[in-house]
């Protein structure tokens, strides 16, 4: 294999990669075994035509394709490991020569890390926050945790209410017809959570269980599904069951079951010190978030698009694995709730720009302060890992290669920039 680096504009670059004859055959015999007994060919048992029939009967470039997709990514991975750059991104893979008995090339362009010129970032000025609990925050976090410990009961004796938890079969109709995708069964809905589109849930209030209800609602002009997006439509709805929350009397047991405190006013006050210490932690995340967008805007770099679809796709992968936790899929949550994939992705593309800059003025501080992560850092941060995670914190030392320590240590060496600034920062 040789490799041949082209650097681009705008932190960019292009390697050409080159695989020998000699591999590509090797790739091309891969690709025949793996597919000839899949291949009817007359005369033959199947699995049994030589590669040279098949090659006269379908074409000589029959297996070429998925010759490329063997050899690509092992050629692509060596390349890395043989250039000196850092890429960010996904490469954009393209074939420029493939043919039998000659070299196999294809080229690959990424985003290389951009490089950062640091403005200011020592005594960066910031508003002081407001850590003050007022008796307001006290019960409304007590409102909380008696939500949080409410009963759910059965409810027979009433309509529908806001709040309250419902179990309904569904099926939507535009234009007379069923759509797909428009059809439930034994669905829990809490009215009031706008989880459906339009006022669907508005329209269940004041129902009773077993009334069959017609609720007509509008798509979103900017809908994901263009044959539904701007229509009317009619669910019909049947409601099978409803639920309400119960909430526990305010007294001396009430505090004694949510805490250690054995009366109302000692759980207050319990509370008061939880949300001060909560207050606290909130305003040092916001003073970092302030403290570094103000480094970033006195820094120069220049960020390559595909750095930042790359960090789209993290963040969607996480989101997606988030609500999957939840038992709904991305696509039924751009279903629900009306959203656009193509205008979700546009939507995280300030917010992963945001982030990668933060990232890259943050690694910048750790090269220029010459901060870093000892073995004691390292050490104290995988016994929090494995508290987290109930585990012997021998166990996560197996669990954890080398590549990931070192990713660790660099990640706590960029915490370390974060609090440097954070304590460098004047407070007005």
């Amino acid at each position: 294999m040789s490799l041949q680096v082209e650097k681009l504009e705008k932190n960019m670059a292009k390697l050409t990669i080159e695989a020998s004859a000699e591999e590509f055959e090797a790739a091309i015999e891969k690709a025949y075994k793996k597919n000839k007994g899949r291949m009817n060919v007359h005369g033959f048992r199947k699995g049994k035509a030589p590669r040279k029939i098949i090659e006269k009967l379908y074409g000589a470039n029959i297996f070429y394709e998925e010759a490329a997709n063997i050899i690509i990514p092992d050629a692509y991975a060596k390349a890395l490991e043989e250039c000196d750059l850092e890429i960010v991104s996904r490469p954009s893979v393209d074939v420029t020569q493939m043919e039998a008995g000659k070299t196999f090339i294809f080229t690959a362009e990424v985003a290389v890390k951009p490089e950062v010129t640091l403005g200011n970032y020592k005594g960066i000025e910031i508003e002081k926050a407001d850590i003050q609990v007022s008796e307001e925050d006290i019960n409304a976090e007590i409102e909380r945790v008696r939500e949080q410990n409410a009963r759910t009961i059965n409810v027979t004796d009433r309509a529908v209410q806001d709040k309250d938890q419902t179990v309904i079969d569904f099926e939507g109709f535009v234009d007379g017809e069923a759509f797909q995708g428009g059809k439930g069964e034994d669905y829990p809905l809490t009215i009031g959570s706008h989880s459906f589109i339009d006022n669907f849930e508005e329209q269940l209030i004041g129902k009773n269980i077993g009334e069959e209800v017609e609720v007509n609602v509008t798509f979103p002009a900017e809908y994901h599904a263009e044959a539904l997006a701007g229509k009317p439509a009619l669910f019909k709805v049947k409601i099978k069951e409803i639920k309400a929350k119960e909430l526990p009397e305010l007294d001396d047991e009430f505090a004694q079951d949510v805490s250690d405190c054995d009366t109302l006013d000692a759980y207050k006050e319990s509370v008061k010190a939880d949300l001060t210490k909560k207050k606290e932690d909130a305003a040092r995340a916001a003073k970092e978030d302030e403290v570094v967008a103000k480094i970033v805007e006195d820094a120069k770099m220049e960020i390559p698009e595909p750095m930042i679809d790359t960090q789209v796709r993290q963040m969607i992968d996480d989101f997606a694995n988030r609500i999957q936790s939840q038992g709904i899929t991305l696509e039924q949550y751009f279903q629900f709730t009306g959203t656009d994939p193509k205008q979700f992705l546009e939507q995280m593309k300030p917010q992963a720009l945001k982030r990668i800059q933060s990232r890259l003025v943050l690694e910048a501080i750790v090269a220029a302060e010459k901060l870093e992560a000892t073995d004691a850092d390292v050490e104290e941060e995988l016994k929090k890992m494995a508290e987290a995670y109930n585990m012997e914190l021998d166990k996560i030392k197996e669990m954890i290669g080398e590549e990931q320590k070192k990713r660790l240590a660099e990640d706590l060496a960029v915490q370390k920039a974060a609090n440097f600034v954070v304590d460098q920062a004047v407070e007005k």
